[in-house]
């Protein structure tokens, strides 16, 4: 079972948007397959070219998900039906989808994409911002939750920080896995993190964003 194989480990985010230096599905491969080099045990990836491209060049579990944006709806990771079938043709181990309290494209559920999600012997994760959508996420089925979301929501903490609180919450008050995600850029604090004894980590733009990784250094000289 993928949640016993990330017990107290890392899981490292490999996405570059389109845009990006970086966004294709080889070098993503080849990204994922430094991340098992340096000691990741599952991968987190977006778009079904990418999984595809990493499946081929690592032997980790993959969650997996798919960032689309549609006009009547702030939700843009796996929002519908559509791309949760995407995910699951990909051979993806788990699905991570938005589970905050807004609204869906075309008003789907997000409680029929977690059945259908388990029906097609997949596992779902529930990225969300706040503790309220963390014990709403549980309450409706949810495998295990991230906090992924936290800050990019108009109504959670907007800080430079991981949210440590809402980690610690989770960890307290939920009954299933807490994946600790989101803004953790040092070492430091992902010691703090640990700490608060989470399931597993996500880190990704720490590591496999070097445009971001740059900037960091960069912006030193204008200080």
């Amino acid at each position: 079972m993928m949640l016993n194989q990330i017990k107290g480990k890392l899981i490292v985010s490999c996405q570059a948007l389109e845009g990006e230096p970086l966004h294709h599905p080889m070098i993503m491969a080849k990204m994922a397959l430094a991340a098992q080099m340096g000691g990741a045990v599952a991968i987190r990836s977006n778009s079904v070219e990418d999984i595809t491209a990493i499946r081929k060049e690592v032997a980790l579990p993959i969650i997996g998900l798919f960032k689309k944006k549609y006009d009547d709806s702030e939700v843009n990771i796996t929002p519908t039906q559509k791309e949760v079938k995407a995910l699951i043709e990909s051979g993806c181990e788990m699905i991570a989808l938005d589970a905050t309290g807004r609204h869906r494209p075309n008003g789907e559920s997000l409680k029929a994409l977690i059945d259908f999600i388990h029906d097609h012997g997949r596992q779902a994760m529930a990225d969300i911002s706040t503790l309220d959508e963390a014990r709403h996420a549980e309450m409706i089925g949810f495998d295990c939750i991230s906090t992924t979301l936290s800050g990019y929501t108009p109504y959670s903490p907007q800080i430079e920080e991981p949210d440590y609180d809402l980690v610690r919450q989770c960890v307290e008050v939920l009954t299933i896995p807490v994946i600790a995600e989101g803004r953790i850029n040092e070492v430091d604090q992902l010691r703090k993190i640990l700490t608060l004894h989470p399931h597993a980590v996500v880190i990704g733009s720490a590591i496999t964003r070097p445009q971001l990784i740059t900037a960091k250094f960069a912006h030193v000289f204008d200080e």
